[in-house]
């Protein structure tokens, strides 16, 4: 190429070096390439499934195995409405699924369960009868301290079982339930769901043991371009030993359209360096519940 008279080599060699370095960087994060396509070799963990009973009569417990099958899903922890639909899951596919507690059944619900009477009891007799690893998801709506008792109750019987607790609430309860117990082990359900990215930030930067799910957040993280939202972006790179996928199957729909919610996970992912895409994809869950996962669990139970 020649220079025109009035150019300067330096400046001109700066202004193409600088051309070189935004190309590079359209294209990689922290100086590693992303995974791209690669993104479908890694087999996933879905942290955050649900197998409630309006699921049961339209998908069989042969039906959810084979959706995970066709998506490269190798695991994933259940809670159901009521327990059952966990349990059926799992003793169909043991080695695939990790059971989870939801305190939902008969009439305790979302917005009452802290509430009914010899709660307790349940969770003591069901954690007791099944190897649940985890307690929840459960949802704290309002904060009340008066249920503080049985949460205190609910903390001692995951501490002595070593499982976490899974929490779909605002950054306050997480706040609280740590203030009850310090060494408390908590996923915080959709990693807070409609909280902003910068309160989402905060509450991990201030819990260092904190997990988080990101089902229903994909959009938010996708972002409107081509790379990922610059928040959720420095959220992900911040706290990717920490972070887990999630479909969040709470109503039929989304198991009609869990293909594309996968689809939808493996589109963000993919715009990740190699070494954190496989960590969020499943690694640290294979950390947390103490599991082998890979690509040799598709097709199997």
């Amino acid at each position: 190429m020649k220079l025109a008279n009035h150019t300067k080599p330096g400046i001109f060699l700066a202004t193409l070096v600088s051309a070189v370095v935004l190309a590079v960087s359209a294209q990689a994060d922290d100086d590693h390439a992303h995974i791209g396509d690669a993104v479908r070799e890694l087999p996933l963990f879905d942290a955050h499934i649900h197998y409630k009973q309006p699921a049961w009569a339209r998908y069989s417990v042969k039906n959810i195995i084979e959706l995970m099958d066709s998506n490269g899903v190798a695991m994933g922890l259940v809670s159901s409405t009521p327990d059952e639909g966990t349990i059926m899951l799992w003793k169909y596919a043991p080695n695939r699924i990790v059971p989870e507690l939801r305190p939902y059944h008969d009439d305790a619900g979302s917005s009452n369960w802290a509430k009914a009477e010899n709660m307790d009891a349940y969770l003591a007799e069901r954690l007791d009868k099944y190897p649940h690893e985890g307690i929840g998801e459960f949802h704290i709506h309002n904060l009340d301290l008066s249920d503080e008792p049985l949460f205190r109750k609910v903390i001692g019987l995951a501490k002595d079982r070593n499982i976490p607790l899974h929490v779909h609430s605002g950054p306050e309860p997480v706040r609280w339930l740590y203030s009850l117990d310090k060494d408390v082990k908590i996923i915080w359900a959709h990693a807070g769901l409609g909280e902003p990215a910068a309160e989402v930030y905060a509450l991990m930067q201030e819990f260092p043991e904190l997990y988080a799910d990101t089902s229903l957040r994909e959009s938010s993280i996708l972002g409107a371009g081509d790379g990922l939202d610059p928040e959720w972006k420095e959220i992900i790179f911040k706290f990717q030993d920490r972070l887990m996928i999630g479909s969040d199957t709470w109503v039929n729909s989304q198991w009609d359209n869990y293909s594309g919610i996968i689809e939808s996970n493996r589109r963000w992912l993919s715009r990740l360096p190699r070494s954190v895409a496989e960590k969020i994809a499943y690694r640290n869950a294979e950390r947390l519940f103490n599991r082998k996962i890979s690509m040799d669990l598709i097709g199997k139970k």
